[in-house]
Parts: structure tokens; C-alpha cells; sequence
């Protein structure tokens, strides 16, 4: 039996449109149904591996762990990784088919329909309900004739939508009017309710404001949706942690706010806790005097280089290791960290450029991409992080260079009923490796804080990890109760199933 499905579509990018579709998720899961999300595009810089070593874009597998169900390539067929501003790297059910500038694309993405089609119907065939997510707005009139992810998502899976706007960005009305308006009549028609997202304040204030857009938009509101505060997996750089926020802490952690930042997730099961600050830092002046300094992932990593050699921010991460502060890089920063970059086949920019020279490691850079899950410990750790000896790790790498190591690993590691193999290196307080979810593990996380705690002359138990599974599950159950407390359900499941 073909699954029913429900789109969410949104006026803008960031309005919401994958919160409340992972709160969707959990709520239907939560009522019985087995559920999946479905996004035919995705372009974002923050990914995750399926257990086949497939890769996807993070927020559909955050969006799975909602539903309770194992994330797979075909809940995003369609991955795109921006590598400039006007070219990405393209990902075709989890396996990358190269990187296009974007008038290229656009030719390539006609022939990615059938793609689509065969991913929906794989995921129809094998659940109760699919919940689609659009992307950006659906009424870019000059990009809806190739549409394959909005409304032209829509007819392929005969989906009624939900149309969301952002009322905290201001101008709500016009977001909802304007988009009904510049839908076609057909379209128009598809819509069948309307949320407003991201509200503060006396809901009961806005009562007016719900009977206007009932009136001039055709359609019931399902929901007035509170600024939740929950804290999940962050589709791109678009993510107010990457921001500025007044926050305090006994243990202070600067992340490098790299143009390409990827995979920033590595970094929630620190700023879960309360006693730590992570602030993602874009200028020395801002970077002052950590305790933890991180070079996290990135798409760009030569790029990204020679943006830290630019604007400071090398020169400035070498003073701190220099003055014993512990410096950790992860993928592309751990590449960074080292001596060379060479890219003889172009997969970046080509040619070869000196590291940072903090560790002994060189890197080249090639056509194949590694993507697989793995887990295992620490190594025998030395200099100020060695609390971390020992402890087991496990997550994901997900990088397309290959690293010669000359000095002492940082992990040890394998993939699923694979033989352990050394990843990583460290050299005095400076600290390298591939693996991204690093700190998930909280008995690993634990070390670290009494590590950089201990360095402070502080209780190395002042501040406490929590199990991020855990922690997860909890901000899942958070969004479904804001979601049923806010949304019409009743009106939600009769869309279901009345479908179009």
C-alpha cells in the first residue's frame, strides 16, 4: 500500500520548514504510524552517513531519529554541498557524482527527475506516511519550470501542503498573501492550511491577525507555532549557533567560523551544557584567549585556509599553540593543521599550499570520498588533553583527502566488521583527526571538560556531559509537545488523509 504523504512548504529559507516537520515526525511516530521524511533536495554543508556509507543531508536524519526510524540515502536523493558561491558538489543518492558550477547544474538537474521519482516511491512502498520538505520558496517564478522540490515535488507525490511563514523576521502577511498570490491557480489549490512559525509573545493578541489570513488567504491556519526552544541538529550556516549569544561558563570554547563551516554539529554536545561557552569566532579580535581552540570541518579547505592566512586567524591560532592552549582540528582542520595540501586532480582548487605546520601530517586530496561510520577509543593521548586516553568514541568520517601521518595517532578506530586502523595525530597541545562526533559520547566529553577544567585549577566534576542520545530523544519529545499544543492535529491528520 502507497504511502500517504504531507509537504511543508515554506515562504523563505529558515523559516522553520525542518523543525516542524521533525515534530511532525515524532508526533505521528508517537501515535502509531510509521513515518518518513522526505526532502528530493537538499543543499547544505552539515551531512550524515547511513550505516551503508551513503551520504545525506544532516537535517533528514536528524528528521529520521525523530520518526524512530533508521536514516537512509533515499530520504534525500539530491545532496548539495556548496564549495564556492556559485558552484557545489553533487550528491546522487549518497554517492557524489562531481562538482558543478551552478549553470551546469541546472542543465544536469533535469535528468535527476527519475532519481526523485524512484527515491519517493522506495520510501511510499515501505511506510504509512511520507512528510515532504520543500526548500527555500516555492515562488521563484524564474526557477518553476524545472522545479523538482517545491510544488513540482508536490504534483510527483500528489501532496496537499502546509504553507509556513516566519513571523519573527516580520511581515508574515505579506510572506503568506504574497506567496498565495504569485501561485498559480492550480497550486493555489494544493494548499490546504497555513502555519505561522517562530511566534512570541500572547498568542491571544494575534487572534485578528489569524481571522486576516484565513480571509485572505482561503485556507484554515493550522497553527501558530511558538519560538520553541529546543535544541537539534542545524541544517547549515544559516543557524543562530553560529551567531553571536551572551552566554557565561567556567570552560570557554572558540570554534573558527570558516566561510564553508561544515558538520558544526560536531560541537551540541558541548554547547548542551551549561558551564561551557561555545562561540564560533570569524576575527582574531574575537578569538582572545580560549581554553579550547577548534578548526572545525569545511567543503573548502585550501579556500578556508587561505581565508584564516588572510584575515589573521592563522598567524593568531599559532600564537595560542605556541602559549600551550590546547588546539584541536577536525577533518578539514585537521588538514589545515598540518604541513602540506597538495590537490594534483583539482578535486579543490589545485596546486599544493603549506598547512599551519602544527602537526607532522601531509595531506593530497583525490577523486574518491570516504563516508563510513566507525567507532573506537583514544589513543595513549599526551600533553594537556591526556584524559582522553581510553576513552571510546564513535561517528562518522566524511572527507575526500587522504593523510600521511609521521607522528603519534590521536584514535584508533574501524568500521563496522573492519579491522582497527590508527586516524588522527597529535603533537604536543595541538590535537588532529578525521572523525566527526568526536564528543557524543559523554564518558569522552566528561574527560575533556576535566581535562581543560584541571588546567584552570578548577573541579574537574564543576561542569557535567550528558549522554547525547539521550539528550536528543528529550528535545524530541519537547518539539512534539510544542507541536501539539500549537498545531490543529485534528485539522492536520484530515488533511492526511483527505490527501489532494
Amino acid at each position: 500500500m502507497s504511502a500517504r504523504a504531507l509537504m511543508v512548504q515554506s515562504t523563505m529559507s529558515g523559516a522553520g520548514k525542518s523543525l516542524l516537520v521533525a515534530g511532525l515526525c515524532r508526533v505521528l511516530a508517537q501515535d502509531g504510524l510509521r513515518v518518513a521524511p522526505f526532502k528530493s533536495q537538499n543543499m547544505a554543508l552539515n551531512s550524515a552517513i547511513t550505516r551503508e556509507g551513503l551520504e545525506m543531508g544532516r537535517a533528514q536524519a536528524m528528521q529520521a531519529e525523530a520518526a524512530g526510524v533508521e536514516p537512509c540515502a533515499a530520504m534525500n536523493p539530491i545532496l548539495l554541498k556548496p564549495t564556492s558561491d556559485t558552484g557545489s558538489q553533487v550528491i546522487v543518492r549518497g554517492k557524489p557524482v562531481g562538482t558543478m558550477p551552478a549553470r551546469e547544474y541546472f542543465a544536469y538537474k533535469r535528468t535527476l527527475r527519475g532519481q526523485v521519482q524512484s527515491a519517493y516511491r522506495e520510501l511510499a512502498e515501505a511506510f504509512d506516511v511520507v512528510l515532504i520538505e520543500g526548500a527555500g520558496s516555492p515562488v521563484e517564478l524564474n526557477l518553476k519550470q524545472d522545479d523538482i522540490v517545491n510544488m513540482g515535488m508536490a504534483r510527483m507525490a500528489s501532496s496537499p501542503v502546509l504553507l509556513v511563514g516566519d513571523i519573527d523576521r516580520g511581515g508574515v502577511f505579506a510572506q503568506l498573501v504574497g506567496t498565495m498570490m504569485l501561485f498559480d491557480e492550480d497550486e493555489r489549490s494544493m494548499v490546504k492550511a497555513t502555519v505561522v512559525n517562530k511566534f512570541r509573545g500572547d498568542a491571544s493578541l494575534f487572534d485578528e491577525g489569524l481571522r486576516i489570513l484565513r480571509e485572505k488567504t482561503g485556507v484554515p491556519v493550522a497553527g501558530l507555532i511558538p519560538y520553541l526552544q529546543v535544541d537539534l541538529d542545524d541544517e547549515d550556516s544559516l543557524s543562530e549557533r553560529l551567531g553571536h549569544r551572551e552566554r557565561g561558563g567556567l570552560v570557554d570554547v572558540a570554534v573558527v567560523r570558516l566561510p564553508r563551516i561544515s558538520n558544526f554539529t560536531d560541537f551540541i554536545a558541548l554547547d548542551a551544557l551549561d558551564g561551557v561557552k561555545v562561540r564560533y569566532v570569524g576575527t582574531p579580535a574575537e578569538l582572545g584567549t580560549p581554553d579550547l581552540l577548534v578548526i572545525p570541518g569545511t567543503k573548502a579547505t585550501m579556500a578556508d585556509l587561505a581565508w584564516m592566512r588572510t584575515c589573521g586567524l592563522e598567524a593568531a591560532t599559532k600564537r595560542l599553540a605556541a602559549a600551550g592552549v590546547p588546539v584541536l582540528g577536525i577533518c578539514g582542520g585537521y588538514q589545515m593543521l598540518g604541513e602540506v595540501l597538495s590537490d594534483p586532480l583539482a578535486v579543490e582548487d589545485g596546486g599544493s599550499m603549506e598547512g599551519m605546520g602544527l602537526l607532522p601530517v601531509r595531506t593530497e586530496f583525490g577523486p574518491e570520498k570516504r563516508t563510513v561510520l566507525v567507532e573506537g577509543s583514544f589513543a595513549s593521548v599526551a600533553g594537556p588533553l591526556a584524559q582522553l586516553a581510553g576513552q571510546t568514541v564513535r561517528g562518522y568520517e566524511i572527507h575526500m583527502g587522504r593523510t600521511v601521518v609521521k607522528g603519534a595517532p590521536l584514535l584508533r578506530v574501524s568500521e563496522e566488521g573492519g579491522a582497527a586502523v590508527d586516524d588522527g595525530c597529535q603533537e604536543g597541545n595541538v590535537y588532529g583527526c578525521y572523525l566527526h562526533g568526536l564528543f557524543d559520547r559523554q564518558e569522552a566529553t566528561q574527560a575533556l571538560l576535566g581535562a581543560l577544567l584541571a588546567r584552570k585549577g578548577l573541579d574537574a566534576g564543576a561542569v557535567h556531559a550528558v549522554d547525547m542520545d539521550a539528550y536528543r530523544q528529550r528535545q524530541y519529545d519537547l518539539l512534539a509537545d510544542g507541536i501539539r499544543a500549537n498545531m490543529d492535529m485534528d485539522l492536520v491528520y484530515r488533511i492526511i488523509e483527505e490527501g489532494l
